[in-house]
């Protein structure tokens, strides 16, 4: 790829995810609060892989937004596209872990300061010097922050920047499901690659066959590159006439599975970053999807994400253990 300064800008939401961390005394719920947001949990991986990224986005000039900018920061990733909003508070969100892993979500957002980004907050510079522009659709919930989108979308385009995208599906966030589907889809419209799960996959098509669903999107949208992921049954990729699946890795010490989805996509951007996008093989897939499926097992196995991702180190002694 050519020579940029930074290899992945991301924008989007950045939030505290308040997850469950046992009971007090009293018998009450504790949370932890730990820096999320699936934009900037791909940046966290990716300074963990040696690349150099930097984050567009907003939070409230409160101690949440302080605390994470002071983590953000202590990731490597580029924070100077990160503003605080003085009258909206940081966005929170309680992450009640169910049985096997899954979550549900209550968020505190109504507004939040990440939907506040407006579009003369963009960067230019940094969305310019950048190899992929990385974005997902709550970015899209709002007037001010879609707009905020739409414009470092145009600008990445305009500048010959990958367009990555992850739906990231909330509803709880969403208007209506319709509004969810219709930027989605507008999102899908515009990416080179695209990573997406099972259940939004269901969402977009109506089918739980993944390779039809696949078929749908593929035949709608033309999008180069495709990775379904699928859960603890692993990842697929779908590139020209080439469908590649990697079964995923069953961990005995999964408490959660916050993360592992951002976990995944970045570890697939890090692998075209590296071998580029063209005439890719069968087996290039093969080891992008162990590599990543690897990294997002061991993600699920810790509280939080941005702040603990895995080392290059951890992934590849991962595999050498075939856990």
């Amino acid at each position: 790829m050519n020579e940029k300064r930074y290899d992945v800008t991301a924008l989007g939401e950045l939030l505290i995810d308040f997850t469950e961390n046992g009971k007090s005394p009293q018998g009450n719920p504790m949370f932890e609060a730990n820096p999320g947001g699936a934009p900037c949990n791909v940046l966290a991986m990716l300074q963990k892989l040696g690349k150099k990224t930097a984050f567009i986005g907003k939070v409230g000039d409160d101690m949440f937004g302080k605390m994470l900018k002071q983590k953000v920061a202590q990731t490597g990733i580029d924070i100077s596209g990160l503003l605080e909003d003085p009258y909206v508070h940081t966005t929170l969100a309680f992450v009640q872990t169910l049985q096997g892993g899954d979550r549900d979500f209550s968020f505190y957002r109504n507004p939040g300061a990440d939907m506040m980004l407006k579009a003369e907050e963009v960067s230019e510079e940094l969305i310019k010097e950048s190899k992929i522009f990385h974005f997902g659709s709550l970015s899209m919930t709002d007037e001010y922050v879609e707009a905020a989108t739409k414009k470092a979308i145009a600008i990445a385009k305009e500048n010959n920047c990958l367009l990555s995208f992850d739906p990231n599906l909330r509803p709880p966030l969403w208007s209506s499901l319709e509004k969810a589907k219709e930027k989605i889809s507008y999102g899908m419209s515009v990416c080179d690659i695209l990573k997406i799960s099972d259940n939004e996959i269901e969402f977009m098509t109506g089918t739980t066959d993944i390779d039809i669903g696949i078929g749908i999107i593929r035949e709608k949208y033309k999008i180069p590159i495709i990775f379904a992921t699928l859960g603890k049954e692993g990842s697929k990729a779908y590139y020209k006439d080439q469908v590649v699946y990697v079964p995923g890795f069953a961990n005995p010490d999964t408490i959660e599975t916050t993360g592992a989805g951002d976990t995944f996509c970045a570890n697939a951007l890090n692998y075209l970053l590296e071998h580029g996008t063209e005439n890719l093989q069968e087996d290039d897939f093969v080891n992008l999807l162990t590599y990543a499926n690897a990294a997002a097992s061991i993600i699920t196995t810790r509280k939080g994400a941005l702040c603990v991702m895995p080392q290059k180190d951890e992934i590849e002694n991962f595999l050498k253990k075939g856990k």
